[in-house]
């Protein structure tokens, strides 16, 4: 019995790790299909040269200043909000929490809304501009803690998950209203950046906006890695993590803060992305049979930039002039996952 426990255990040991080695294989042959194919073509040999020397022309100018910033803008995405969906669920003990169904990323949306709408009387565009991009993702980062902070104050009073669901909708809708009504009483130029910034694109951040994405998804990055502990003892229950000794308060902050960091950048940036912080970490936990989240964090990490970069690649049709908004690819590669979920709730819950 012995014996077949050690085999067990060692087959398991070893299918995590080829796991883990097949998605970073995957992951390495989408980042460089994400710089080798788009709508215009390029050659092969003239991406190499691109990439490796310093020639300039169209095709160096296509692959250096759109498609390498636009692939590592993807990996952010799908890294920041695969994790902030982790977090979420793990917090909140619901299998379909996730930054964009809780109003996570409408809060930051309305973040961006009161620095580029609410200036509006009396202040440029250009002076906003000047301030920084962390100005921008400041008020991002808030707005998302403001609703997360929101949510759980609702979720401790009901426990039905389809209530806080609905909440959750409830809030999105209701910060929708609001920035509905800023964009009612800004002036044209203003009302014209926003509405640009919330079409949300990969594709449109100057090199000083990746820098601080980049930044700031590290930032939030490290600060979840730090939280692994703290996570796998609130996914037991908070009366269990409050019986070992662990403060419930202050590890809730520390997962808010880096939710926030994570799905408020990227929202900063790139606009609402919805279903990869639901869908992502379904995918992870189903690859890898595993609740315990010093494997759960890395695999949603890669799963997550995966999913991105595949979505980044489907939406630009390869070959064709036509682009697709990435929102819709995330759309209809998440939806599907949660409906599964949905569908095997039972057998399911088993993994959470």
């Amino acid at each position: 019995m012995k014996e077949n426990s050690l085999i067990s255990k060692k087959w398991y040991c070893n299918r995590t790790v080829y796991i883990f080695l097949l998605l970073i294989l995957i992951l390495i042959i989408l980042f460089l299909g994400d710089i080798f194919l788009g709508s215009v073509r390029i050659s092969f040999q003239e991406v190499v040269k691109a990439l490796f020397t310093d020639s300039s022309g169209r095709a160096e100018s296509i692959i250096i200043k759109f498609r390498v910033p636009k692939a590592l803008t993807a990996l952010m995405v799908g890294v920041a909000l695969a994790v902030s969906g982790l977090q979420m669920q793990t917090v909140f003990r619901n299998p379909m929490a996730g930054p964009y169904v809780l109003g996570i990323s409408s809060g930051a949306s309305l973040g961006v809304a009161f620095v580029i709408l609410g200036f509006s009387s009396g202040i440029s565009l250009q002076t906003i501009s000047t301030l920084g991009n962390w100005i921008l993702v400041t008020a991002a980062w808030a707005g998302a803690g403001l609703v997360i902070l929101l949510v759980m104050l609702l979720s401790a009073r009901v426990r039905d998950v389809m209530t806080i669901l609905i909440i959750g909708i409830m809030l999105s809708s209701g910060i929708s209203a609001v920035v509905t009504i800023m964009q009612y009483f800004s002036n044209e130029s203003m009302l014209k950046a926003y509405v640009i910034w919330t079409m949300g694109s990969l594709g449109n951040l100057t090199s000083d906006q990746l820098n601080v994405l980049l930044i700031s998804v590290m930032a939030g990055l490290a600060v979840s890695f730090f939280s692994i502990k703290i996570l796998n003892a609130l996914q037991i229950g908070e009366r269990y993590a409050g019986s070992i000794g662990l403060n419930v308060k202050i590890a809730r902050l520390i997962v808010f803060a880096s939710t926030s960091i994570l799905a408020g950048s990227v929202t900063a940036f790139c606009g609402p992305i919805g279903f990869v912080g639901i869908a992502v970490p379904h995918i992870a936990r189903l690859l890898f049979r595993k609740s315990d989240h010093k494997i759960l964090i890395p695999a949603t990490v890669l799963t997550g930039g995966t999913v991105l970069l595949l979505s980044d690649i489907i939406s630009q049709l390869p070959g064709s002039d036509t682009t697709l908004p990435v929102n819709a690819v995330t759309s209809l590669i998440g939806i599907p996952v949660v409906i599964w979920v949905i569908m095997r709730k039972r057998k399911y819950s088993e993994l959470f």
